[in-house]
Order: structure tokens, then sequence, then C-alpha cells
């Protein structure tokens, strides 16, 4: 799933809690395992948790196995990061475009 430290698995189960009722940004990688792409981005992913710290949680979620969450934000295609604020989504990049996703983050933080 994930190299880093500051990267955490999330579920349905624990969405509204981690994700919708956090403090300050939040960033979610929508993949799954049998997703090429999905593996390109997430030394991305890492890199990104690793450089802001405390500044932004950093959750990955396998759309596969918590639909729920995917179908409510209309993930079609993955990887699919989203990045929330408030308990709204503020932004978010479709595909494994690194640059899109630093800026993204470099922008809401």
């Amino acid at each position: 799933m994930s190299e880093s430290k500051n990267v955490s698995a999330i579920t349905d189960a624990d969405f509204e809690k981690d994700v919708l009722k956090a403090e300050g940004p939040v960033l979610v990688d929508f993949w799954a395992a049998w997703c090429a792409p999905c593996r390109l981005v997430a030394p991305v992913i890492d890199e990104i948790a690793d450089s802001y710290g405390s500044k932004i949680k950093v959750f990955k979620m396998d759309v596969d196995g918590n639909s729920g969450t995917a179908h409510k934000y209309g993930i079609r295609s993955i990887p699919t990061i989203m990045l929330f604020k408030n308990g709204v989504v503020v932004d978010q990049v479709i595909g494994a475009n690194a640059s899109m996703i630093k800026s993204m983050v470099e922008k809401n933080t």
C-alpha cells in the first residue's frame, strides 16, 4: 500500500470521522491493487505525506473494498486524488500526474 508511515489506509467506516470531520486539509488517494497508474503515483503520495508532515493528513482508500465512499464521490477512474477541507472537496486530480498532484497540495495547504 504505502512506504510512508505518514500515509494511512482508510475505509468507508472511518471516512466521516477521519476525513470529513478532520481539522485542516486531508488528501485521499482512491486506488486499487490491480491499478498500474496507482502504483506509479504511490511514491508521490508518500513524498507529499513525508514533506508536509502535520500540515496535511494523507489517506489511501482501496476502492475495491470501500465502494460506498467511491460511489458517493463519483470515482470512475483511478487513481483519483481528492483534497478535502472542512469536509468538502476543494480540489482533485484524476490520473498519475505527479506535478498536478503536488501543485494541488501546494495551493491548498
